[in-house]
């Protein structure tokens, strides 16, 4: 197993990267897609470790990054939401520095796997795994308790005034508060504005999409009340590790990914 660190721009701002690779590499690699203000290496080199493991046991490329305004990279950390262009300079970089790949399979934990759900239809990945999903965010304090043709009247008698009008042309006026709140007015109970995003962007994505919950695991719990679906992209594991930690749990993580590399 050979590990390279490599550095990369993504709007201006340097991205460092660890590329994990082997003499006997195989067409498809997998991004690591880092959690909250995780590091690329991941809590206790969780994520080093697996990736190291991938690339030498199954000679899967694999490579993680640390986004903008985290660990050693450059910028603003905005958040998961604002990662988009983050993951598309590392997928660009992942190709540059192992030219040989022909597909690159994206896996994230938490809200890494939300950011892939959000964005993946957009960034030319040929596969996904989301581990244990983030579902909630700041948007969901917000659900109106009212239905959305009433919400639409108040908001369209407010729109009779002429002093309403001059706050809406001066920007007094939160226009995407107002689309959260008609939009959160159709959530069915429990369901989260996030799930929702989630559940249509994914709708979008033409790969192929895994969706793995450790079953004791509290965000995990939190995804099932929210996501409202039977979906058959999920597979459970009876483990209570955010990013299924221990040995058995572990080596069912590997063969989940091993899976979707194909």
């Amino acid at each position: 197993m050979m590990r390279r660190h490599l550095s990369f721009t993504c709007e201006g701002a340097l991205l460092a990267g660890t590329l994990d690779t082997s003499a006997a590499a195989g067409p498809t690699g997998v991004l690591f897609v880092s959690g909250g203000n995780e590091i690329r290496s991941g809590a206790f080199g969780g994520m080093a470790q697996l990736s190291a493991r991938l690339a030498r046991e199954e000679g899967v490329p694999c490579l993680r990054f640390d986004r903008r305004g985290v660990g050693q990279s450059e910028g603003d950390n905005e958040g998961f939401r604002s990662s988009a262009a983050d993951i598309a300079a590392a997928i660009a970089a992942f190709r540059h520095d192992a030219p040989h790949l022909k597909r690159v399979i994206g896996f994230g934990v938490c809200d890494a796997a939300s950011a892939l759900a959000l964005h993946g239809a957009a960034l030319g990945l040929d596969g996904l795994v989301l581990v244990n999903p983030w579902t909630r965010d700041e948007a969901d304090g917000r659900a109106p308790a009212v239905p959305p043709k009433a919400l639409w009247r108040r908001y369209a008698a407010r729109l009779a005034s002429g002093r309403e009008w001059k706050r809406l042309l001066t920007g007094g006026v939160d226009l995407r508060g107002v689309a959260r709140d008609v939009q959160g007015a159709a959530l069915t109970p429990g369901q989260t504005r996030l799930a929702r995003e989630m559940q249509m962007s994914l709708g979008k994505f033409a790969g192929p999409v895994t969706i793995l919950l450790a079953e004791g695991d509290r965000t995990a719990q939190l995804f099932e009340a929210a996501w409202k679906r039977k979906d058959a992209r999920v597979r459970r594991h009876a483990s209570a590790g955010h990013a299924f930690d221990g040995d058995e749990a572990r080596d069912w993580l590997v063969a989940r990914l091993v899976e979707a590399v194909g």
